[in-house]
């Protein structure tokens, strides 16, 4: 399997199959607006803006199950993230990423890739780098800056297909 045989929901409700990001780099982050670590915003944005034309694709999924800390509803997501933090970025449905309702996507992102202590991703902003062809490469923990992962992203975008 690979991330691109995945589809997932727009913050307005509408099927997005990740296929149509085929041959392009994701770098794959569960956000919260209310989380300590939503300074990070600025640094996806940041390779966002960088790396676009060159084919990265900053995916945001919102989640809620950590503290509460993503309230924002789908349909205010983008406009909420854009004022307040300035992405521009796709940001979509609010996703569960744990547990056993955890969305499909982030299961395959998660047994793919373990972090230190496990395959559950413990809190927000936990990063997954993707490959062209939609093989995950590479997790980030949470307090990995994006910053920090922008010579893997180089690294990524780079390579040949």
């Amino acid at each position: 399997m690979s991330v691109f045989d995945y589809t997932v929901k727009t913050s307005n409700g509408e099927d997005f199959p990740l296929s149509n990001y085929e041959g392009d780099v994701l770098l794959v982050v569960n956000t919260a607006t209310k989380c300590g670590f939503a300074s990070q915003f600025d640094g996806l944005e940041s390779l966002h803006q960088t790396y676009q034309n060159d084919g990265l694709r900053v995916l945001g999924f919102p989640s809620n199950q950590f503290m509460n800390q993503e309230p924002t509803s789908d349909d205010e997501m983008e406009s909420v993230c854009k004022l307040n933090f300035g992405v521009t970025f796709p940001l979509f449905a609010k996703t569960n990423v744990k547990g056993k309702d955890a969305n499909p996507l982030f299961k395959h992102l998660k047994s793919e890739k373990k972090g230190t202590i496990g395959e559950e991703i413990k809190w927000n902003f936990t990063k997954f780098l993707v490959d062209r062809n939609g093989q995950v490469v590479k997790r980030y923990a949470p307090q990995t800056k994006p910053s920090q992962i922008e010579n893997d992203i180089k690294a990524e975008i780079d390579k040949k297909q």
